[in-house]
């Protein structure tokens, strides 16, 4: 039977908790993120504060954010943390970190061991303020991971890898193996680390465009997009931006996509 308890801690199944204890992991993880004093570090889902307590001493003030009361009373009763740490007894799903780093007067740096059942929700959140973030770096499920970081081709590639990429350059960390993690999980983890594109046009309009594409494409990713895209755009205007119109949803590359965007933005 696999063990829910970690540091005397019930795991709660509904919050999606695996705990992280490896070490080894875990210092991979702040010599990835490096933090320095003076920067603005938040991080999502502490749990049990396996980096919160590694990053604190490196730091002089650090925000969590945990939607667990229980969780969120352990580290505030964490003797080694309670100068520094301000917790937030927030959903991060619905949190404004926009509002939260204008407060600040700089830009975030998010780090967190995200839970699987809202890590894609959640990133597609985080982009909308992307404006205000400096880096994120995210432990996430394999599978997640690998779709984030997929080429076109890859059979892993799909909305989400367009989607995140177009609004960050993201490198894998480390693999983690599920062995890391109380309770163990029946999968392995990857940490991300996302570096946000700063030129790129972030019209509401053209994200909306971008949506509904990649939405129609990857509907019917096995279908050439001469018939997938059909309803949106010719036959005639597919081959007058040079996109072959016998590819696949999977072939299309990111800026392709955004070229796509782009003519239905304008003629919509």
């Amino acid at each position: 039977m696999i063990s829910q308890i970690h540091h005397g801690y019930h795991a709660k199944k509904r919050f999606g908790q695996h705990f992280l204890h490896d070490q080894y992991i875990i210092n991979t993880i702040i010599n990835a993120i490096c933090p320095q004093y003076g920067q603005v570090m938040l991080e999502i889902g502490p749990g049990l504060g396996a980096l919160t307590e590694k990053i604190e001493p490196l730091i002089n003030k650090l925000t969590v954010i945990e939607i667990d009361r229980d969780l969120a009373l352990y580290l505030k009763n964490n003797s080694q943390l309670k100068d520094k740490i301000n917790i937030l007894h927030q959903d991060a799903l619905i949190f404004d970190f926009s509002n939260f780093s204008h407060k600040q007067g700089q830009l975030l740096r998010i780090f967190g061991n995200l839970p699987y059942n809202i890590s894609t929700p959640l990133i597609f959140h985080l982009f909308s303020h992307i404006n205000v973030i400096d880096d994120m770096h995210f432990m996430l499920q394999k599978e997640v991971a690998d779709r984030l970081l997929a080429n076109p081709g890859n059979k892993s590639y799909g909305r989400l890898s367009v989607m995140s990429q177009y609004y960050c350059q993201m490198f894998p960390v480390i693999l983690v193996p599920a062995n890391a993690l109380t309770p163990t999980p029946k999968v392995k983890s990857t940490v991300v680390r996302f570096i946000p594109i700063r030129t790129i046009i972030q019209s509401p309009t053209r994200i909306n465009s971008l949506n509904r594409i990649t939405t129609a494409a990857f509907n019917q990713r096995r279908k050439k997009i001469r018939n997938s895209l059909q309803y949106l755009i010719s036959l005639e205007e597919l081959i007058k931006m040079n996109i072959s119109p016998d590819l696949r949803a999977e072939n299309i590359s990111v800026l392709q996509y955004c070229q796509l965007a782009d003519w239905l933005t304008k003629h919509y």
